[in-house]
C-alpha cells in the first residue's frame, strides 16, 4: 500500500463523508484550464473535515497544498504527485453582525461583496470582480483599484501545520504587497472576520458596476488566465513594460500575451503549461534585456521546478 492509499484509507475512516479524489485532473480546478492530475485531493465540506485532513496528513508526514478557486495557479502538464485540500465549494458560510462580516475561506470574493452590498456595508467594492476565494485573497493580500484586503481584514482563523485551530488579528498576519504570513503555504485559512462600514446601497452598487465595467473593457475576461501574470515592479507597471518591449500579442502554442491587456497571459485554446512557461520566459527575457527590469511572477506554480534563465518558478 503506497502513501496515498494509506492517507486515503485513514481519511475515509476518520471522515466517511469526505469527498476524496484520486488522480483528479487539475485543469478542472484552475482558471488557466491547464494542469495534469493530483495524486489525491480532498474537498472538505466543513471546518471539521478540513482539520481532520490536515491532522491526518501531518501524522503521516504528508504536507498538503491548499487550493481555493485556482484563479492564481499554474499547474504542470504532468500534474502534482501530492495531496491537495480544496476549500472552494465546501467552506462556504457567511454571517453579518452589524458592520462585521465573518466568512469561510472558500467563499468567492464576488459572493462576499454581494453579501456586503445586501447588508448595506461598504469596503469590499474593489473585490467584487476578483475571481478568487477569501482564503486566497487573504493569502496574497489581493487588491484592485486602490483597495486591498489589509484595509478590511480584522482577523484570520486558520489551521497550523498540525491541524490545530488558531486565530490572529490582521495586524499579526504579515500583510504586505501580494503577500502575508500564509504565503508560504504552511497554514490552511479556515475563515476571516472583516471590518466594514455602513454605506448607501445605491452608492455601493454604483461603485461595483463602475469597477466591473472597467474590468470588462480593459481585461481579457473572455479567455482563461490567472489574472495579472507578473507583480508590479517598483516604479513601473508590468503591462506597460511588456507592451513597450513589443510583447503584446506574442504567442507560444495556445498561450498568448493578451492583445487587450499585456499584463495577462491567456489560454486561447489548447494551451499547455509548457506553452505558458515558455511564453513567460520570453517576455521576462525581453523586458530584462531592453529595460533592465526583472519581472517577478505573481502567478503561483505547482509541480514545476526550475525554469529557464535560472529562476525558480516553484
Amino acid at each position: 500500500m503506497d502513501r496515498w492509499d494509506t492517507l486515503e484509507k485513514q481519511l475515509h475512516q476518520s471522515c466517511p463523508a469526505l469527498d476524496l479524489r484520486r488522480e483528479e485532473p487539475l485543469f478542472r480546478h484552475t482558471s488557466f484550464r491547464v494542469g495534469g492530475p493530483a495524486a489525491l485531493m480532498a474537498l472538505p465540506a466543513s471546518r471539521e473535515e478540513a482539520a481532520a485532513a490536515v491532522r491526518i496528513a501531518a501524522e503521516l508526514g504528508v504536507t498538503p497544498v491548499y487550493l481555493g478557486n485556482g484563479s492564481n495557479l499554474l499547474v504542470s502538464d504532468e500534474g502534482y504527485d501530492g495531496f491537495l485540500i480544496k476549500t472552494f465549494g465546501g467552506l462556504n458560510d457567511i454571517s453579518v453582525d452589524g458592520a462585521a462580516m465573518t466568512a469561510d475561506s472558500g467563499v468567492l470574493l464576488s459572493r462576499l461583496a454581494a453579501a456586503a452590498l445586501e447588508a448595506g456595508l461598504t469596503g469590499l467594492e474593489f473585490a467584487h470582480g476578483i475571481p478568487g476565494t477569501l482564503g486566497g485573497a487573504v493569502t496574497m493580500n489581493a487588491g484592485a483599484y486602490g483597495g486591498e484586503m489589509v484595509q478590511v481584514l480584522a482577523s484570520v482563523t486558520f489551521l497550523d501545520e498540525a491541524g490545530r485551530v488558531e486565530t490572529l488579528p490582521a495586524s499579526d498576519c504579515g500583510l504586505g504587497y501580494r503577500r502575508s504570513m500564509f504565503s508560504d503555504g504552511k497554514r490552511l485559512i479556515l475563515g476571516a472576520e472583516l471590518a466594514l462600514a455602513p454605506g448607501d446601497p445605491a452608492a455601493i452598487r454604483a461603485r461595483m458596476e463602475e469597477l466591473g465595467e472597467k474590468r470588462r473593457s480593459r481585461q481579457p475576461l473572455e479567455l482563461p488566465s490567472a489574472g495579472s501574470t507578473f507583480k508590479r515592479p517598483e516604479g513601473h507597471f508590468a503591462a506597460a513594460l511588456i507592451e513597450q518591449c513589443g510583447c503584446k500579442g506574442l504567442r507560444v502554442g495556445g498561450a498568448q500575451v493578451s492583445e487587450k491587456h499585456a499584463g495577462f497571459v491567456v489560454n486561447t485554446g489548447g494551451a499547455t503549461c509548457r506553452d505558458i512557461l515558455a511564453l513567460i520566459e520570453q517576455v521576462r527575457a525581453r523586458v530584462l534585456e531592453q529595460t533592465g527590469v526583472a519581472l517577478e511572477l505573481e502567478v503561483k506554480t505547482l509541480g514545476i521546478g526550475k525554469g529557464g534563465a535560472g529562476w525558480n518558478l516553484s
